[in-house]
């Protein structure tokens, strides 16, 4: 008897985690043309907004042409790079590569999405300020 219920709680336990690890990654999250309601210029003060937003969050941002940057988030031993295309009428914000967070060509660690739209909800307060 303690035998059947021991296999069945070790059944139950690895369902449960087996739940739980399949919960970890979901689809990848990008943002595709959203609108800058704010008063903005130039693209350059879009370059400015993009770079208070994610040095806020941790993120480093490297301008490397005109309208687009991209952005690298370390932490602990995960990596998320972005690319970041923007103008003074939108801005995308889409993934480039990782390292440590189960991307498998579609999805990734639901953390990445977290931290994409926290990016997201910050570059639009930064672009408010202008």
């Amino acid at each position: 008897m303690f035998i059947r219920t021991s296999r069945g709680i070790v059944v139950v336990a690895a369902a449960v985690l087996l739940t739980a690890c399949a919960t970890t990654v979901q689809p990848v999250y990008n943002v595709s043309q959203s609108p800058i309601v704010a008063k903005v210029r130039t693209s350059d003060d879009v370059s400015k907004a993009i770079i208070r937003a994610g040095s806020g969050l941790g993120w480093q941002m490297v301008p490397d042409r005109p309208g687009h940057m991209v952005g690298t988030l370390k932490v602990r031993a995960h990596v998320a790079v972005v690319d970041i295309d923007y103008n003074p009428k939108a801005y995308s914000i889409k993934y480039r590569e990782s390292s440590n967070l189960n991307y498998d060509g579609t999805n990734i660690h639901r953390n990445y999405n977290g931290w994409i739209q926290n990016l997201d909800k910050q570059i639009q307060v930064q672009l408010s300020t202008l």
